[in-house]
């Protein structure tokens, strides 16, 4: 695999079992890519390695007067230095090669398991976390896995070279025999403490990278509470918390650096001083001890490659150990290795609430509990983590986790709360996949979007069309009631066989209320829709409503029929808690809107007022 060549076809099933698991599984994909830059490294390596020899040779045969060897150490000198270079080039090559196209292979399994996962994902893993995971710690994991094959090459270049001095030199070659292993193990001892202190430091980073994201995401939120100095002291003192960690951290690394040092010195002094009696002795020529000296002074080279392989396995061990788990977080209905099967269609039903959606109408549910709504919301469309425990919904009678993944997300679509706008176009914003039944213009026109794309043609980055206007990240550049419409266009233009909306219009004014309700009833007739509300503007359009209590479905009927017949309706549709001016709007909407017969608008209210 070549970068050009990436993505990945199919980046495999990843190992998520434990940390280093998951490391021998991205090594084992990369094989190939692993022997050339061993190959590669080896040619370098060995090349280094004997220049002290040809250098040996050399003065040798100056000492010796000798024209022909002198000849030939230069033969050798070249030779090794050709070697060096192009060794040197390809392996960097390679080693990059092999860092890019691991960190990439992490990446798609990530974005694969996020896909799977859904909204689900940040409910069991912190945002900040997978954030940290997505970015930083794809890099560290790929350092280690490209530096093993360098480590190699460095590791057997060092058995050659001791094994080379001693044969040219026993005497000398038994203490390089004996020093080397006892300087690569020194640093044993040390990475335990050096492990701990980079897990605090990336569980800081973390900290911080979640303190971050959130603080940016409720920008426009704080800054209306007058609460930003408060969120920003917070990710102040976690980003001087992890100043401290990682000043610690580089502080024991600097100390295993500094054994490194000081422990080669010995071994090149012992050598050395060894090596002078000898040859004072005359039991070696000199050019045999400018070779051992020269070659002790060499192997500093490759024995940095033992400080980098510790100091990555260190710092990407947590990183992998973080990456598979979240990698081994399962979807409940995840069947994504089932083949391809067909929508089913029918009515939807859940068996935890009773909640029956009949098949071609507007269903609107209501339910005093927000959060409660919302987690429906997710059962609905199978991504909640309790449908394997609890009963998977049925739709058409079929269980949603027996049914493929795209299949399942194919015939059911649920818009939340906070639905993300991504940034671009906003033809690539409605350029998403869907049956082809209802065109862009039709969606944004039942979304009353009409002031949407006004304000996008008029905006900074304004277009003579307004489908090739810019969205700016999350939409940031639109208020909080356009966000939600050019949310809802999007989901139209899907057309999914069952549309679930969580409060699809609770940052929209009553009269842009009624006539979202007005266009999402015509575009979505004979199709499933749900919506989860409380707006009586909504409700009436609804062909039925259905009122769910303590987790359980207590009554079934018309918006009007339900405020006249169940007290606990009542009581959350006129949200007797609050203030009751918005319902007043509404319902004197309705009376404009439909010119109702029978019990006014004003009047239900009061009927509402005197009940509670």
């Amino acid at each position: 695999m070549q970068i050009q060549d990436l993505p990945y076809p199919d980046p495999g099933v990843p190992d998520a079992r434990s940390g280093p698991r998951f490391l021998w599984w991205l090594f084992r994909n990369q094989l190939s890519g692993q022997l050339r830059a061993l190959a590669w490294g080896l040619l370098h390596f060995f090349a280094v390695a004997s220049l002290p020899f040809c250098v040996g040779i050399g003065v040798q045969a100056a000492v010796d007067r000798s024209g022909s060897r002198l000849a030939l150490a230069g033969g050798l000198l070249a030779l090794a230095c050709a070697g060096n270079a192009v060794g040197d080039t390809f392996l960097h090559r390679a080693a990059v090669t092999n860092w890019i196209t691991a960190a990439a292979r992490v990446q798609q399994v990530l974005a694969r398991r996020a896909a799977v996962m859904g909204s689900v994902l940040t409910r069991r893993v912190a945002a900040g976390e997978v954030m940290a995971v997505s970015t930083g710690d794809v890099e560290k994991i790929g350092w280690f896995v490209e530096a093993l094959s360098r480590f190699t090459a460095a590791v057997l270049t060092i058995v050659a070279v001791c094994v080379g001095l001693l044969v040219l030199q026993p005497a000398l070659g038994v203490i390089v025999v004996v020093g080397v292993p006892l300087l690569a193990l020194a640093v044993l001892p040390l990475l335990p403490h050096a492990t701990r202190r980079a897990d605090a430091q990336r569980e800081k980073a973390g900290r911080a990278t979640e303190l971050a994201s959130d603080t940016v995401a409720g920008l426009r939120v704080l800054r209306g509470i007058g609460g930003e100095e408060l969120f920003l002291d917070r990710y102040r003192h976690a980003s001087q918390d992890l100043r401290h960690a990682a000043v610690r951290s580089a502080r024991m690394w600097s100390l295993i650096a500094a054994v490194q040092v000081l422990l080669r010195g010995v071994l090149l002094i012992t050598v050395v001083c060894y090596g002078v009696h000898l040859a004072r002795a005359g039991r070696i020529a000199v050019g045999e001890l400018i070779t051992v000296y020269s070659s002790v002074m060499l192997l500093a080279y490759p024995l940095r490659h033992f400080e980098e392989i510790a100091m990555a396995y260190s710092f990407s061990r947590p990183s992998a150990t973080r990456a598979a788990r979240v990698l081994s977080l399962e979807r409940a209905t995840d069947t994504s290795g089932a083949p391809p099967a067909a929508p089913p269609t029918g009515d939807l039903y859940d068996p935890v609430t009773g909640l029956l959606a009949p098949a071609g109408r507007l269903t609107a549910v209501v339910c005093g509990d927000p959060d409660a709504a919302g987690r429906l919301a997710e059962r609905l469309g199978g991504h909640a983590a309790s449908a394997a425990r609890d009963g998977s919904v049925l739709l058409g009678g079929v269980p949603l986790d027996e049914l493929p993944l795209d299949s399942a997300r194919g015939a059911v679509l649920v818009q939340d709360k906070d639905p993300v706008l991504l940034s671009g176009t906003l033809r690539e914003l409605l350029d998403v996949p869907a049956s082809g039944a209802v065109g862009a213009r039709e969606a944004l026109e039942a979304a009353q979007c009409e002031d949407v794309l006004a304000a996008l043609v008029q905006g900074a980055a304004a277009a003579s069309d307004p489908m090739d206007a810019l969205i700016t990240e999350r939409g940031r550049s639109l208020s909080g009631g356009q966000r939600q419409r050019l949310s809802l266009a999007r989901s139209l233009v899907t057309d999914p066989e069952v549309l679930v909306l969580d409060e699809p219009t609770s940052a929209v004014d009553s009269h842009t209320e009624a006539r979202v309700a007005q266009g999402l009833r015509a575009l979505r007739a004979g199709r499933t829709t749900v919506v989860f509300a409380s707006s009586p503007l909504l409700l009436d359009r609804a062909d039925q409503v259905v009122f769910l209590h303590d987790g359980a479905v207590v009554a079934v009927g018309g918006h009007r029929e339900l405020v006249r017949t169940e007290p606990r309706y009542r009581a959350v549709v006129a949200r007797e808690d609050r203030d009751d001016l918005k319902d007043v709007e509404d319902l004197r909407s309705l009376d404009d809107l439909d010119g109702l017969n029978g019990l006014n608008g004003l009047e239900e209210l009061e009927e509402i007022e005197e009940t509670a």
